[in-house]
């Protein structure tokens, strides 16, 4: 019979074990005999002192044989989260454990090759012998779960600070994903002619094993001025895989050949190519950007051979889009929609540092397949494609490659040079060959190319991008060759190409200057010619802080049509977390002056709003966006008198789906890595990655889209706003995952409410000072005290949970069905033995899930 009070003048003492075990370990008289600690219990409090078990404190650094979920940290600074470890008794030594540590575990060490190849196995090859590995120092620790491991660094590969080595990759678990990003228009010109848009674009995929396979796709719908467009378009079929052993992507299917030395363009077929994303975060490459100025509100779309790349809301002035991914390359289009109904265009070529490489590594890309369009049809002749880099010393790298078919053959060559304190500069030469069907003669052309790169650190200058393109009128680049050949003609020759990004910080004024230039000439069509250049600096005034003053000017001309302007922005602190600013923009259209105000509301929302005047008419504008769990929302909205009005809302999000559970969430890179996290079937408990929190579903399940590949990603539960009711006993997991991975980690949380309780055994008795109590799921939710009190965690009605001490003591306990409004007073819990035969049973399958976890 369970009782909901305590047996009459019983005193309650909730804090008094914590108390107990704290004098316990760190004050009383002890002795060492044998490594083993013997607690002097005459001073303990305790009402029956021979009822008392503290085994488990008995032995420093004892760990009872079993499998337990532990972190390794090698030499005290790199974590492998989450491991399945065996602690076994040594025949020598029965009353001591020691770790198996598995041939997969060693190979998460990161040991050299050499070192490896010297090991001794244990156990029928399952577990390491530590004297094969000279100098290691084991120490395992059931406090914080944590296996420590001590190893000569001479023994380890290269490591960096947040960077594992490629035997710590996690492939992830296989599983389903759809991305997508969706946008809504409406726009009213108030002398008529209103218009409506429903555009979306996004990725499918399906993950199995180390395979990615993606599809991508774009839709619309138009409206307006009495005609309606629709469409839908699958627009690429891909697969790939990571590599690591080369540090290298395979991918099939439609592609975009990415080179550093030949210009992009799509094909259908295979592709090898090494990936600097496997490289630690100091020798990777150059990612793209992208720059302008919006006029106001404005959807910015990046796209490349048609397929879209990305696409984002932008606030009125200035943007800077740096979050592209470092394999895209070639030349990108950018079409910049204004809610006020004009479009801006231009491109950018995607500069890349001078092709230098690592002494003695070979950097390499190989590509075989079919030149094709959007509609997925094969155009052209069967081509084969190949280039590399080799870091020939510590100051030179040669490069080049070539591209050949039947009817377009291209050869480059070019060196690299590493000048140090100068920077690094690199030069190449490329030749083409290209027979047209509707020419007698083949063109034969040459382009050459110089690039340089260099921080200067003593000034606060660095030239991220410089380079130069000079092309002979019968140069062909094959992206050229399939346009000429496709469409009967040859249009947009490159002639000359300038391009530059520079950054140059002014510490005694507390200023930056950004420039942002590209200027290409061609043989048969206007120059085109892009600059952006900003000047910023903060500054205080009287107890005003970190006022900002900004000055934006820019120009483009884009098949004749010119766009210039300057951008005058002043922002000052308003409030706890807003700011207020004056903007000012100046163009051929005449001048826009406008007040702004901006402000978070809590980690998940923030919003804009603008009033001013634009060519003499009133104006007012804002925006809002909400990151929210399943969801992130964005809301924008410009009206000028006399002229227009407009609305748009756009929904980025997407769903993935796996065995170990399901979940809706905010989207980060379409198609990309990703990380499943589990509270145990605990709901709402808030968890994070780089960005705000996410609430887990109603099945515990969240999953957090700010995951880089190749880098180490840190996932935690926010304890600031963690439910009452909740416990969690481990709130951070790291993992490294490779590109498009779908990674899973679980937390180890409690629910449920809280209640002191005491254990009664049948003959009357209680377990022993010291015995452990734990739920089903293995967790720990209390430690018995004097007389059978314990305070637990974790209740839900009808709950079975285990009492466990010394080597074959436990007993159930069951929770009633009905728990008291009030546990203030306290629960009567009986408590009834287990046979042998079941606990060796119970004890089996819990080792036996552990391992399968």
């Amino acid at each position: 019979m369970v009782m909901s009070t305590l047996a009459p003048g019983r005193t309650l003492k909730p804090h008094k074990l914590a108390v107990l075990l704290s004098l316990a370990l760190l004050g009383l008289p002890l002795c060492a005999v044998a490594d083993e600690i013997e607690f002097n219990t005459d001073i303990l409090d305790v009402h029956d002192k021979t009822n008392i078990d503290l085994s488990r404190f008995s032995r420093a650094g004892y760990i009872m044989p079993g499998i337990y979920v532990m972190s390794l940290r090698v030499n005290n600074k790199d974590e492998i989260p989450d491991q399945n470890i065996e602690w076994l008794a040594p025949e020598s030594d029965p009353k001591s454990s020691i770790p198996c540590l598995t041939p997969r575990l060693v190979d998460m060490l990161g040991l050299k090759d050499e070192v490896r190849s010297d090991l001794r196995w244990l156990h029928d090859g399952r577990c390491l012998d530590p004297d094969s590995l000279s100098g290691i120092g084991v120490r395992g620790d059931l406090g914080s779960s944590t296996l420590y491991l001590n190893i000569p660094q001479s023994d380890l590969v290269y490591r960096a600070p947040n960077w594992d080595p490629p035997s710590q990759w996690d492939e992830g678990i296989p599983g389903v994903l759809f991305d997508y990003y969706v946008d809504a228009q409406t726009r009213h010109e108030q002398r008529g002619g209103d218009s409506q848009s429903l555009n979306g674009n996004g990725t499918a995929g399906i993950n199995v094993g180390p395979w990615r396979l993606r599809a991508d796709w774009q839709a619309s719908v138009r409206r307006g001025q009495g005609s309606r467009e629709k469409r839908w378009d699958w627009n690429r079929y891909y697969a790939w895989r990571a590599l690591p052993a080369l540090g290298a992507k395979l991918t099939l299917g439609e592609s975009a050949l990415y080179s550093d030395i030949f210009d992009s363009f799509r094909f259908s077929g295979i592709s090898l190519q090494s990936d600097d994303r496997m490289l630690p975060p100091n020798l990777r490459g150059y990612a793209p950007e992208i720059t302008g100025v919006a006029k106001t509100n404005a959807k910015v779309i990046i796209s490349q051979q048609g397929r879209v790349i990305q696409e984002t809301q932008v606030a009125a002035g200035p943007f800077r889009i740096q979050d592209l991914n470092d394999m895209v390359s070639g030349t990108l289009d950018v079409r910049v929609e204004e809610q006020n109904g004009t479009v801006q265009q231009f491109t950018v070529n995607t500069a890349s540092v001078p092709y230098l490489t690592r002494p003695g590594q070979i950097r390499y890309k190989l590509a075989s397949g079919r030149p094709s369009d959007a509609q997925h049809h094969t155009d052209g002749p069967m081509f084969a494609t190949g280039e590399f880099s080799w870091g020939v010393n510590n100051g030179w790298s040669l490069y080049g490659g070539g591209v050949g078919s039947a009817e377009y053959d291209a050869l480059a060559l070019g060196v690299g040079r590493d000048l140090l304190m100068f920077g690094a500069v690199s030069f190449d030469m490329t030749s083409s060959r290209a027979s047209l069907p509707y020419e007698s003669d083949g063109r034969r052309g040459n382009s050459w190319r110089l690039s340089y790169s260099k921080r200067f650190d003593s000034t606060g200058s660095q030239v991220t991008f410089a380079g130069y393109r000079f092309s002979q009128q019968n140069f062909m680049s094959m992206g050229e060759y399939l346009d000429a050949r496709r469409y009967g003609e040859r249009e947009g020759s490159s002639k000359e190409l300038y391009t530059i990004t520079f950054n140059q910080q002014l510490a005694d004024w507390g200023a930056d200057v950004y420039l942002n230039y590209s200027h290409q000439t061609y043989w048969d069509r206007p120059t085109n010619n892009r600059y952006t250049l900003t000047m910023s600096r903060y500054f205080d005034i009287g107890h005003i802080r970190n006022i900002s003053l900004s000055a934006t000017a820019y120009r483009s001309r884009y098949y004749q049509m010119d766009d210039k302007g300057v951008y005058l922005s002043v922002s000052l602190p308003w409030g706890g977390t807003g700011s207020l600013s004056y903007n000012a923009t100046i163009n051929q259209g005449g001048n826009t002056h406008q007040l702004s105000y901006y402000d978070r509301a809590g980690d998940h929302d923030y919003y804009q709003i603008s009033s001013g005047l634009s060519h003499g008419d009133s104006m007012a504008s804002g925006y809002w966006t909400h990151e929210g769990d399943r969801v992130t929302t964005n809301l924008n909205a410009s009206y000028q008198s006399g002229s227009y009005s407009a609305l748009s809302l756009s929904l980025q999000g997407g769903a993935t789906a796996t065995a170990k559970g399901a979940a809706l969430h905010r989207s980060g890179s379409q198609g990309g890595t990703r990380m499943l996290l589990d509270t145990g079937d605990v709901p709402d408990i808030p968890v994070k990655g780089f960005g705000s929190s996410v609430l887990t579903n109603r099945f515990g399940k969240a999953v957090v889209s700010d995951v880089n590949s190749y880098y180490r990603s840190r996932m935690s539960i926010d304890l600031d706003a963690l439910p009452d009711n909740a416990e969690a006993s481990r709130t951070v997991v790291q993992d490294t995952l490779t590109e498009g991975a779908i990674g899973y980690r679980k937390f180890d949380v409690v629910s449920g409410a809280r209640a002191m309780a005491t254990i009664r055994l049948p003959e009357g008795g209680t377990p022993p000072f010291g015995a452990g109590v734990e739920n089903g799921q293995g967790q720990n939710t209390g430690v018995v005290g004097d007389e059978g009190n314990v305070y637990l965690s974790g209740i839900h009605p009808g709950d079975t949970m285990r009492v466990t001490w010394g080597v074959d003591g436990r007993c159930m306990i069951t929770l009633p069905d009905s728990l008291p409004t009030d546990l203030t007073h306290g629960l009567l819990l009986p408590c009834t033995p287990v046979s042998s035969a079941a606990l060796k049973k119970d004890v089996r399958n819990k080792l036996q899930a552990q391992v399968k976890e």
